[in-house]
């Protein structure tokens, strides 16, 4: 099995994750290379993509597994000729062999930028800093049981939260990803639910990189 550590930036940020690995299997046949497909009644690609990313959101650290049919191809070409055949924002780092099994990720890095009209409201980084600081912090969860609280406190291993600018706070953070998973949009949830007042206009997010459960990067 091969691997490929890719991001999605700029515009592809919009490809929902179904879209996308269908971007990927129609960029694996424009480049010519053969993808193997699973046994069975409806044989699928061999492709997968690690902890699916939420439309919207940027990576700098988004992982494919694939096996390829036929005749060895090195992972510098396979690499090239990906990136010749897939869209703008979408583009393959690095293409290696004998991965970490994925059920290893344990935490990610995000940034999420919070962009006011205005300028930042006085104090803001100071309690949103406290906000996250809390014994605990319930948000609303959405899953296939509907609407649940969860505690995120637990699942923050650290954050920090700066000015970038007169108008935007930058927000850094390393969470958990799998086995409890917090999607980085319930920081701002947080925000939104316990300090209204300091709810920013405008939201962006972006995955910088993941880890092994000792914190080493994941590979």
């Amino acid at each position: 099995m091969l691997r490929a550590l890719f991001e999605k930036t700029g515009q592809a940020v919009w490809i929902s994750h179904l879209d996308l690995m269908r971007l990927f299997q129609r960029a694996f046949k424009r480049a010519g290379l053969a993808l193997t497909h699973t046994q069975g009644y409806n044989p699928r690609p061999s492709v997968s993509i690690a902890l699916p990313l939420s439309v919207g959101v940027q990576s700098h650290c988004e992982l494919l597994d694939f096996e390829l049919e036929g005749e060895a191809v090195s992972c510098q070409e396979i690499t090239e000729r990906l990136n010749g055949a897939l869209v703008d924002g979408v583009r393959i780092l690095k293409v290696y062999e004998n991965g970490d099994k994925i059920k290893n990720i344990a935490f990610l890095d995000c940034t999420m930028a919070l962009e006011y009209d205005k300028d930042i409201p006085q104090g803001a980084e100071t309690a949103i800093t406290s906000l996250f600081s809390r014994e605990n912090l319930l948000v609303e969860k959405k899953s296939k049981n509907g609407i649940t609280e969860q505690d995120i406190i637990p699942m923050i291993r650290q954050i920090t939260v700066t000015a970038k600018d007169g108008h935007c706070l930058v927000l850094n953070a390393r969470i958990c990803c799998q086995n409890p998973t917090l999607n980085p949009v319930q920081l701002s949830a947080a925000i939104a639910k316990y300090m209204p007042q300091l709810t920013p206009d405008f939201v962006t997010c972006c995955r910088k990189e993941i880890y092994t459960p000792e914190e080493t990067i994941f590979r």
